[in-house]
């Protein structure tokens, strides 16, 4: 099925579990710490510049934000999760979102899950991991912000995200830059595989 990525639009910014979308259509989420970079990667795998908004402000995404591609399946950009600035009120409300957006939601495909390849998992991230297995959630790992580092490094911290114990063995773990493209097209062929 040919997918035309330029007819993509913002569906719904839901801040409220009643707010979820549940029409069936197919999802691929994407998860990370907050400033990991999940808007600037859709936006770089969209082939875009500024779809998804991209905030200099840690943990300013509080809604899950449904971007509708070709009238047949969403993407969606999760609030982002370890910013130590919010309140607590806040954490409860992005713990109470993210209860309901994975529970038992049958459209959801994958999750494309980032983790900052120069910071490696965080607590945080571990807690995503351990939680896709135990649900068996079908997930990758964009290893973001790979222009950070050499060559020389960028292999071996692959390497060492690629082995680390919280990740199933088998599990793609894509080395992604939005600077320079690095891993576009393999997050892209992994994300519409997944849903068509």
């Amino acid at each position: 099925m040919a997918v035309n990525l330029q007819n993509i639009t913002l569906k719904m910014s839901a801040g409220y579990p009643d707010q979820l979308i549940r029409d069936g259509l197919p999802q691929v989420a994407f998860s990370g710490r907050s400033n990991v970079g999940k808007s600037s990667l859709l936006n770089t795998i969209l082939g875009r510049k500024s779809l998804a908004r991209v905030s200099g402000t840690p943990g300013k995404t509080v809604t899950a934000n449904y971007y509708l591609v070709d009238r047949s399946f969403y993407l969606v950009d999760l609030p982002g999760y370890g910013f130590a600035r919010r309140s607590d009120e806040e954490k409860q409300k992005w713990s109470d979102l993210m209860e309901a957006y994975f529970h038992e939601n049958e459209a959801l495909r994958l999750v494309v899950q980032l983790i900052d390849l120069k910071v490696g998992p965080t607590p945080d991230d571990d807690t995503m991991l351990q939680w896709f297995f135990d649900t068996r959630t079908p997930y990758l790992v964009a290893a973001t912000k790979a222009d950070k580092l050499n060559a020389t490094e960028l292999k071996r911290r692959h390497k060492e995200l690629s082995e680390d114990q919280m990740i199933v063995e088998g599990i793609p773990v894509i080395a992604f830059s939005s600077l320079n493209g690095t891993g576009k097209e393999d997050v892209l062929r992994a994300v519409l595989r997944a849903v068509t």
